[in-house]
């Protein structure tokens, strides 16, 4: 029995591991352990160690100091060039559409193709419509303002025998703060409004581009009678569509300051190009 006891002992020996004070060697702390329970408590020493390595470097920024992980700028410009490369193709679609229109217009048929900023809102069937206060003052303006059209019907070429003889509809009224100045790309008018200020059709002709780009927001441009083009930038609500016909008058938007470049406030830059060639529009309307 004594020879069983003294093979066990011999077979798992235990340790025991003491903390004490070097001056009076009072035993301060103590743990006992055989061979397994100290691979044990190393295993679960090391897991503890890997497990809390793993954390800092999942949630914290020294995941950055691995050699060939993305930093912070890193993956911003990543997404900045992801955001770019979406905006392009978008441009590119609407580039596409808006020469196709045009192309059709000038072959005498109506618009290709119809089209106008999407929305991400998606199904609009669970949307509850309030009318509010502000919106019935807004229909009402556009109501009035939409009575003073100078015409019932579309004019023709041979209505309208050269500019001289038109009469535009100012497409907004406010204070002239950019001049048309051709030799600095500016080949339009700017005019500053009130906000939500209605913006009007020049002349009576059917809308061509409705549509959102990064440097002027959102824009509609308009298809007149005589090869007059007019171009309305920086909105901030589009009323009108593409190929819907508009009269002298009608509000077609709502002035704004959409756009990244080329905005510091709620304003309207009016272009008006007549046969591929822009003109100076203080030159045919009175802002």
């Amino acid at each position: 029995m004594a020879e069983k006891e003294k093979k066990k002992k011999v077979l798992n020996p235990k340790y025991r591991f003491a903390v004490s004070n070097d001056t009076t060697f009072e035993e301060l702390w103590r743990i006992r352990l055989t061979r397994q329970n100290a691979f044990l408590v190393l295993a679960i020493i090391i897991l503890v160690l890997v497990g809390g390595t793993s954390l800092l470097i999942s949630y914290t920024s020294l995941r950055e100091l691995i050699p060939g992980y993305p930093n912070v700028e890193m993956r911003r410009d990543l997404l900045m060039n992801a955001i770019r490369l979406d905006s392009l193709e978008r441009e590119i679609e609407l580039r596409d559409k808006y020469f196709a229109n045009i192309n059709s217009i000038i072959a005498g048929d109506g618009p290709v193709d119809q089209f106008s900023m999407q929305t991400a809102v998606g199904s609009t069937g669970s949307i509850n419509y309030q009318i509010t206060p502000e919106d019935s003052a807004f229909r009402a303006t556009v109501e009035s303002n939409g009575q003073f059209s100078l015409s019932m019907g579309r004019g023709t070429v041979e209505s309208i025998p050269s500019l001289s003889n038109l009469h535009f509809f100012p497409p907004l009224k406010g204070l002239v703060s950019g001049k048309y100045e051709p030799s600095k790309k500016h080949f339009g008018t700017d005019i500053v409004a009130e906000p939500r200020a209605m913006v009007s059709s020049v002349l009576d002709g059917t809308v061509i581009f409705t549509g959102w780009t990064m440097e002027t927001g959102y824009v509609i441009e308009i298809q007149h009678s005589n090869n007059i083009v007019s171009v309305y930038k920086h909105n901030a609500t589009l009323l009108k569509e593409a190929g819907d016909e508009v009269r002298a008058g009608e509000p077609i938007s709502v002035v704004g300051s959409s756009g990244e470049l080329y905005t510091t406030g709620p304003h309207l830059h009016f272009e008006l190009w007549y046969k591929g060639e822009a003109l100076d529009p203080e030159r045919h309307i009175l802002f």
